[in-house]
């Protein structure tokens, strides 16, 4: 099943696409949870309820695709997680996970531009496979992470390279808004039973860049779950963006960093593909409150 956060006619909720059609859940099935966290949040009991559901189709090309998750309690993402990304950047491979955060406000639609930032113009693109959190969850072993998936996505761990590189915690650098395109949905889990197959590819204008496949994951989606819930609580709704391989810009010789105009695919198996173009950051200052 694939799940969808969309927009229509004034309103944000969430359906199952089938085929070119969005099941609108928030008609078919009044009495489910319209967003996508408090959705995986009601469990398996939600879960068969929009599987079964049936009637108030929308076609998939009149509605706005949002962000599957519109904010993720927490984004949490890998580095150097694929030998060849390992090799490109001159580093050590990791004994453990290289683990940092991406604030929750950079999460972005699938198919919305992102900003090229004021502060830089070092900006670069990562393909990844996002794993989406579906049970709150602590001390997961790793022969039991599956049971806490709810499904896989497409995510695009967008870079600030000058920023990031300037402190080890890396945050400030990997979360600038907008810098987490996401989508276009949730694979479920059931339907995608082994993510450890899946080809991932990213281009920039249509010029390839990127190439693997996730079985190069030196850590892989269950042993990720199994470290992060170690020291804390996963959450439904909670995004696990697994690493980059080789290929990213700042890696080329010479770098070559995006520009505005510039537009990011990505695709990866069994699930999809996101495309992102990049223009530049809207001036304004914005004041809240």
């Amino acid at each position: 099943m694939k799940l969808v956060t969309f927009s229509h006619s004034g309103t944000t909720r969430i359906g199952r696409v089938d085929g070119d059609q969005v099941v609108d859940l928030a008609a078919a099935a009044p009495d489910l949870p319209t967003e996508m966290v408090s959705f995986l949040e009601a469990g398996e009991s939600a879960l068969e309820v929009a599987a079964s559901c049936s009637g108030h189709a929308l076609p998939i090309q009149d509605v706005k695709l949002c962000a599957p998750v519109l904010r993720p309690p927490k984004i949490l993402a890998v580095g150097l997680n694929y030998a060849d990304h390992v090799e490109e950047t001159g580093m050590k491979r990791p004994e453990i996970p290289m683990i940092f955060n991406k604030q929750s406000t950079s999460a972005h639609p699938p198919h919305e531009a992102f900003h090229l930032p004021r502060a830089s113009t070092a900006l670069d693109y990562e393909g990844e496979l996002g794993v989406v959190i579906g049970k709150r969850c602590r001390h997961v072993p790793r022969d039991r992470a599956r049971e806490v998936i709810a499904g896989y996505t497409i995510a695009n761990d967008v870079s600030v390279r000058d920023w990031q590189l300037r402190v080890q915690t890396m945050t400030m650098g990997k979360s600038f808004d907008t810098h987490c395109p996401m989508g276009p949905w949730i694979v479920t889990a059931d339907d995608l039973e082994d993510p450890h197959s899946l080809d991932l590819k990213t281009w920039v204008n249509g010029d390839l860049r990127q190439s693997s496949n996730t079985k190069n994951l030196i850590f892989d989606c269950f042993s990720l779950i199994e470290h992060l819930s170690t020291a804390f609580t996963l959450e439904p709704g909670d995004l696990i963006s697994t690493g980059t391989p080789g290929g990213v810009g700042i890696a080329m010789k010479p770098p070559q960093m995006l520009t505005e105009g510039d537009v990011v695919r990505i695709s990866i198996d069994g699930i999809g593909e996101i495309e992102n173009a990049v223009v530049a950051e809207p001036p304004e200052t914005v004041l809240i409150g």
